[in-house]
């Protein structure tokens, strides 16, 4: 009844929220992820997203599908594996931003090595940027994380806008530097923060700078300054700053899964964790009251 092909394309439009980003991630037309929804929601007999010109947004039958749609995508990637006899092996090294891995990704791992057992999964968590480093440096094979302004390369899990956030109490002085809670170099949140204040040429100092976003996150709640984070990740007891504080726009980011290069008995591993990943990108948010390290 529900085509594995439509379902795959539902969970890209539903993880994007943009039959146009859709189609990129998954190498096709426009005109097939449209068909591939309308022949999906002709077999539900229910519409499965909300959609104009501007926005797309699921319904709440979009919502309930996405269940069923990881379910028997599981299924039958499992069925597949068992008729095909395809055993995955060898050592598979991925890495993680933190924020990532106190969201639900932990299930969508469990799962993957569930069905791929003799698969060495070797997980490091690190800022992004660092992430970053070391795929280059060939030391991971497959990352999950943010994508650095400008570049265009990796597959699209979820974009979110960054935000500026800090404690409900705090107050900016349009008089006085900005103070900031940064993590170290090569942070693509702190680039990105400098960046835009430079752009509007807004004076700036370091009051906190800490590798973890706990530390971050203790001295947001102290009022020590502001932090640019992601609207869907932001931690709790912290808010987004208002728009009278008149700080500049930190725009979107993008968060990708890159390949490194090819290692014998890694890449199918990777693949098969990749495809599971974008499948499941949709629990990719934080659950309230987590907070972790980006």
């Amino acid at each position: 009844m529900y085509e594995p092909a439509q379902l795959r394309t539902f969970l890209a439009v539903a993880q994007t929220l943009s039959f146009t980003r859709a189609a990129r991630r998954l190498g096709v037309r426009q005109s097939t992820v449209s068909q591939h929804v309308r022949r999906l929601e002709e077999a539900a007999g229910r519409q499965l997203f909300t959609r104009d010109t501007h926005r797309v947004d699921l319904t709440v039958d979009g919502e309930a599908m996405l269940g069923f749609a990881r379910t028997i995508l599981a299924a039958h990637e499992r069925a597949s594996a068992f008729f095909t006899g395809t055993r995955l092996r060898g050592r598979l090294r991925f890495g993680a931003s933190e924020d990532f891995v106190l969201t639900r990704l932990p299930e969508i791992l469990q799962a993957f090595r569930r069905d791929h057992p003799e698969v060495e999964l070797e997980l490091t968590v690190e800022l992004s940027g660092t992430l970053h480093q070391q795929l280059a440096a060939g030391r991971l094979d497959l990352v999950l994380a943010k994508r650095r302004s400008g570049d265009t390369h990796g597959e699209l899990v979820r974009q979110d806008a960054l935000t500026w956030i800090g404690a409900p109490e705090l107050r900016i002085d349009p008089d006085r530097p900005v103070p900031l809670v940064l993590f170290p170099p090569p942070a693509i949140t702190r680039a990105r923060a400098l960046e835009v204040l430079e752009g509007q040429g807004r004076s700036w100092r370091v009051a906190c700078t800490s590798g973890s976003l706990n530390g971050l996150i203790a001295a947001a709640h102290a009022g020590l300054g502001v932090m640019a984070h992601s609207r869907g990740l932001i931690p709790p007891g912290l808010v987004p700053l208002p728009a009278r504080a008149g700080l500049p726009d930190l725009g979107e980011v993008d968060f990708v899964l890159l390949h490194g290069r090819r290692r014998d008995g890694a890449q199918q591993a990777a693949d098969a964790l990749a495809a599971a990943i974008l499948a499941g990108g949709d629990r990719l948010i934080r659950p309230p009251g987590v907070a972790g390290r980006s």
